[in-house]
C-alpha cells in the first residue's frame, strides 16, 4: 500500500507523488522451448521497460484531477500506485484518507458467493465496517439496478450484472479519493450517465477525484485540472481543458 496518514488538517495535500520510476520485465519468450534456443543463440530472453520516470506531483483535498496520455504512456500504472496496487521502484507514493479505486472493478469478488455477500465481503475489503454496510446496502442494490438476482450466485451474473454491482460497491464506500480508470467504457449510456451523476455528487462533496479516459470530452468536463504523462513522464500539469488540447495536437 502507499504510504497513508490520517486525515488531519484538509489543507494539505491528499496525494503526494515523489520522484516515483517504475520499471517493468519484458519476456521475449512464450515457451521452454523458445527459452532454450534464445539461450543457445546467445539471445536476450528479457529487457526492461521504464513505465514511470522521475514523476512528481501533488493533488490537493477536493480536486478532480485527470491523468492523460495515449496507450502505454504510463497513466494507468500511476493510478495503480497511487491506489496501492503496484509499488515503486524508487521513490514515493503518499496518501492521506481511505482509497476507493475503480480500477479492477469486482477483484474482490468471489463467484460461488451471491450478490448480497460479495457487497459485504467487496465493501470490507474497501475498509468498511458492518454497521457502514448495513446502512448503505439498500442503495447499492438500488443503484446497481439487480435487486432481482441480488440473492445469486455471481457466477451466473451477466458481465454488465457484475460490472454494475461492483462499481455500485465502490462508489457508495465512505471515501476520501475516488480513483477510476476507464470503468466508464462499459454499461448502456443511461447507466454510464447515473454512474457520472453520482460521481460528481462525490466530487461535490468534496470527495478528491482521479480519473484515467481515453474519453477527452468527458475528462473535460468532469475534471478541473490534467496531468498530461508523456513517455512515463510528465508532460503537462495545468487546466484539464489545455491537458486536452495538448493531446489533440
Amino acid at each position: 500500500m502507499p504510504k497513508t496518514s490520517n486525515i488531519g488538517d484538509d489543507s494539505r495535500p491528499r496525494i503526494i507523488v515523489e520522484k516515483v520510476r517504475k520499471t517493468f520485465l519484458l519476456r521475449h519468450t512464450h515457451s521452454l522451448k523458445e527459452s532454450v534456443i534464445a539461450a543457445v543463440r546467445k539471445k536476450s530472453l528479457t529487457s526492461s521497460f521504464n513505465a514511470l520516470s522521475d514523476v512528481s506531483f501533488e493533488i490537493r483535498p477536493g480536486e478532480s484531477v485527470a491523468l492523460l496520455g495515449f496507450n502505454g504512456s504510463g497513466k494507468s500504472t500511476l493510478l495503480k500506485l497511487i491506489s496501492g496496487v503496484l509499488q515503486p521502484d524508487s521513490g514515493d507514493v503518499f496518501t492521506r484518507g481511505r482509497i476507493a479505486g475503480l480500477i479492477e472493478v469486482g477483484a474482490g469478488f468471489h463467484p460461488d458467493l451471491s450478490g448480497r455477500e460479495n457487497i459485504y465481503l467487496n465493501a470490507a475489503i474497501l475498509g468498511m465496517n458492518r454497521e457502514e454496510i448495513d446502512a448503505r446496502f439498500d442503495a447499492i442494490v438500488a443503484f446497481s439496478e439487480i435487486e432481482q438476482f441480488i440473492d445469486t450466485e455471481v457466477k451466473h451474473y451477466s458481465s454488465g450484472m457484475f460490472l454494475r454491482l461492483a462499481f455500485s460497491v465502490a462508489i457508495h464506500t465512505e471515501v476520501d479519493i475516488l480513483l477510476v480508470d476507464e470503468i466508464l467504457s462499459v454499461g448502456d449510456e443511461p447507466f454510464q450517465q447515473k454512474c457520472l451523476k453520482r460521481i460528481r455528487e462525490l466530487h461535490s462533496e468534496g470527495k478528491t477525484l482521479v480519473v484515467v479516459s481515453h474519453d477527452l470530452d468527458m475528462v473535460s468536463d468532469l475534471c478541473e485540472r490534467g496531468i498530461l504523462i508523456k513517455e512515463g513522464r510528465v508532460a503537462f500539469d495545468g487546466e484539464s481543458a489545455l491537458a486536452v488540447a495538448q493531446m489533440r495536437s
